[in-house]
């Protein structure tokens, strides 16, 4: 079932999502994956069963818990750039996006229930590496740069575009700005520092107004990955848009950016305390009802947080 024009993850009930894609292919499957890109595994048919493999166990904790789903596509490095890195001609990179969602289409199909629904949306990561700013673009530079993947998911049964990871407020003003151009609806994830500002200095609160500002209201609504809650728990605590975020995607790992990128060995933390400190947001968060998990995390640590808040709320 498609779900784009009433994104049934804005009714209240708890939906989770998966955890850390590539972390987990790679340090737990032994697969390579240049430069981040779990997209380049679509090239074949192994490459795609072991994707769609990978969301399964997500699928029945959601059934297991009266959960449903959110799933981003495997395409956080399928824009133009990265894509030439890895040798993709535009034409292969869109198929590439079309690929990543046909196959969560085959995995709504086999899992979907009443009880567990299931989104797809369309993942448009940065153009930098995500722990790092690089060259910023001006909102409409980031426009242009992300439209044409924007214009692949709206030609798919992508339910949404999710701009995860994004380092500072333009570039994720141009996505929100590429989605409403392609009439589909958007969700815009930040990361933040162990200060709790994004990487490019702003603070969180002042990003997510800006971006409200800036594309009249356009996002379904916000979110925060690729963080600890440790390293935004206290900003929180000060006025802010806060009742925008209704998703958190955090790192099983305290460690900042720059610590986890020169790291050799994964740090996966403890899920059950991982889950605990997501249920601390619920006072500052009252609009959370979108769980998982980024960098370090497996279905582990989602199980463990999707039977907290479940139980919880």
């Amino acid at each position: 079932m498609k779900y784009r024009a009433a994104l049934p993850q804005l009714s209240g009930e708890t939906f989770i999502t998966d955890g850390g894609m590539e972390t987990t292919l790679i340090f737990h499957r032994g697969i390579d994956l240049p430069a981040f890109a779990a997209f380049d595994l679509l090239k074949d048919e192994e490459g795609t069963a072991t994707l769609r493999g990978y969301f399964a166990p997500y699928a029945e904790i959601g059934r297991e818990h009266g959960a449903g789903l959110v799933l981003d596509t495997p395409t956080w490095r399928a824009s133009s750039e990265w894509g030439e890195q890895l040798g993709y001609s535009a034409e292969a990179l869109d198929e590439a996006n079309r690929k990543a969602v046909a196959m969560l289409e085959d995995v709504r199909a086999e899992h979907e229930s009443e009880r567990t629904p299931i989104v797809i949306a369309g993942c448009i990561g940065p153009r930098g590496d995500g722990y790092q700013v690089g060259d910023l673009m001006s909102a409409d530079e980031a426009r242009r740069y992300h439209s044409r993947q924007a214009e692949t998911f709206a030609d798919t049964n992508a339910d949404l575009i999710g701009a995860l990871t994004m380092t500072y407020a333009d570039e994720a003003v141009g996505i929100a700005r590429a989605a409403e151009g392609v009439e589909m609806p958007s969700v815009v994830s930040f990361t933040v520092e162990t200060d709790g500002r994004l990487p490019s200095g702003q603070p969180l609160g002042e990003a997510i107004d800006q971006v409200q500002a800036e594309t009249d209201g356009a996002p379904a609504y916000f979110m925060i990955n690729c963080a600890h809650p440790t390293h935004f728990a206290g900003v929180l605590q000060e006025d802010g848009p806060w009742d925008q975020i209704r998703g958190l995607r955090a790192n099983a790992s305290r460690k900042s950016h720059a610590e986890l990128d020169e790291a050799e060995v994964l740090d996966e933390g403890d899920p059950v305390q991982l889950a605990s400190e997501y249920d601390e947001l619920r006072s500052v968060l009252p609009n959370l009802t979108v769980v998982g998990g980024c960098c370090g995390t497996d279905h582990r640590h989602v199980d463990e947080i999707c039977r907290t808040w479940v139980a919880a709320g």
